[in-house]
């Protein structure tokens, strides 16, 4: 089983920068794909950006698209979800979470979550 860290979080004003960070450890870091998922009060979990097990393949909610950018360092066991262009609406608890499988497919499945980290973003 692996167990994920999310870090980086935080207040920050509308049009403002975070850079997220996800700690892995337990398993083979590099052979799974991860993925970034988000929640706001009174609303269920969405997608917000997935990687593949390389790095190479990328995808994004259009909702963030241009905005945040999903990388990884398979040397350090980490995953990064940079955020710029920060709205409001940006505002939820952020997730990483472990993918199954190396690549992101359609019905790509995440078995492992870490905790979250609380991003609020002010107008």
């Amino acid at each position: 089983q692996v167990q994920l860290v999310e870090s980086g979080g935080g207040l920050v004003q509308a049009g403002g920068s975070l850079r997220l960070s996800c700690a892995a450890s337990g398993r083979t870091f590099s052979s799974h794909a991860m993925g970034w998922f988000r929640q706001a009060p009174g609303k269920e979990r969405e997608f917000v950006a997935a990687i593949n097990w390389s790095g190479a393949y990328r995808y994004y909610a259009d909702s963030v698209k241009g905005r945040f950018t999903v990388s990884r360092d398979n040397a350090k066991n980490t995953v990064y979800l940079q955020m710029n262009s920060l709205k409001p609406e940006d505002t939820a608890v952020y997730y990483c979470a472990a993918a199954t499988t190396q690549w992101v497919l359609s019905n790509t499945e995440y078995d492992a979550w870490g905790q979250g980290t609380q991003v609020t973003v002010s107008s």
